[in-house]
């Protein structure tokens, strides 16, 4: 355990010292009372982020010690029980922490399919309906062409090729915000058909290796292809890189991936405390892992580029280590 600025060496805080006497009073004879301060020292060590294993470490502490100054030696059975039922209404508060969790995570899950669902209405509206209006535009000027002097035509032909660069646009922005390839051949080939949009409109160099095969369930698809897409984002707006390395492989049922940028880099500490620079989308990068299993580590440096290092655990039958084709 961490000792604090000014602390002596193998003194106790706080925390150990009550934890201590609180469960050497109720193993002696306490009663509920006492098993009641067991639960409210279990908040205090989430307030004080003491993690599961440091509580462990300190009730293993406390009763080792327990044993080796106890003056009843005739039943050592009714200490370690008590000592049981004593660490487990001191832990309860964990277990409704982790509860708790586990439905912000299905909450924030099911928020995430939910504007996915949106996003998919949006670009397919944009791509068909607009698309369709477009092209009555586009009928409408050729006859109102028919009926114009010969003098006209070239304004006419200069509004079509607006018109012709605006269902450009669309289209882009379409595939961009939900690009069918991703729900028909997977995140990957997203990636490589976003990653190819992306270095022709920025000039950014962009280079994909990927050792995976096979589809994921849908959800997990999409999360992996928003953090990429979050990641060259960055890359381009903030990094001001040149190139940009992506990599994807499994190993002992986890896939990786890897988003690397030549980039300008930053302070990852200062950004992920809240203090840095602003706008670089990393908690809902986070989020999004989140949401889904998945951890993200970042690292950085000012000038010296940025790494971002996807871990997900997967079942064995959802995905393989063998070559994307």
């Amino acid at each position: 355990m961490k000792t604090e600025v000014g602390q002596k060496k193998g003194q106790r805080t706080d925390l150990e010292a009550e934890y201590a006497a609180a469960l050497r009073e109720y193993a002696t004879g306490g009663g509920e009372a006492v098993l009641g301060r067991a639960y409210e020292l279990g908040r205090r060590a989430i307030a004080e982020r003491k993690s599961l294993l440091e509580l462990v470490s300190l009730h293993h502490k406390t009763l080792k010690e327990l044993f080796q100054n106890s003056v009843d030696r005739r039943s050592p059975g009714h200490l370690v029980q008590a000592s049981c039922d004593f660490f487990s209404e001191c832990v309860s508060p964990y277990e409704m922490a982790q509860r708790g969790f586990q439905d912000a995570v299905k909450a924030l899950r099911q928020l995430n399919e939910t504007l996915e669902e949106e996003i998919k209405r949006i670009a397919y509206s944009v791509h068909d309906e607009a698309g369709q209006l477009l092209v009555a535009v586009h009928l409408a000027l050729a006859n109102l062409g028919q009926e114009l002097p010969q003098g006209k035509q070239s304004q006419i032909a200069e509004i079509e090729g607006l018109l012709t660069e605006v269902e450009k646009h669309l289209r882009r922005y379409s595939h961009e915000l939900r690009p069918t390839i991703l729900d028909d051949l997977g995140w990957i080939p997203a990636i490589r058909f976003l990653a190819e949009g992306v270095s022709k409109r920025s000039n950014l160099q962009i280079h994909i290796e990927a050792k995976i095969s096979g589809r994921l369930p849908s959800t997990i698809e999409t999360a992996l292809y928003r953090v990429v897409q979050e990641a060259l984002t960055n890359a381009v707006k903030h990094a001001k890189a040149k190139s940009v390395w992506i990599r994807a492989w499994i190993k002992d049922q986890v896939l990786h991936c890897s988003i690397r940028d030549d980039g300008t880099g930053f302070d990852a500490q200062a950004v992920q405390a809240g203090t840095g620079r602003k706008g670089l989308g990393l908690i809902a990068m986070r989020e999004r892992l989140s949401a889904i299993g998945g951890t993200l580590w970042i690292e950085s440096s000012q000038k010296r580029g940025t790494e971002l290092l996807i871990r997900l655990p997967r079942e064995g039958d959802n995905v393989n280590s063998s070559s994307a084709r």
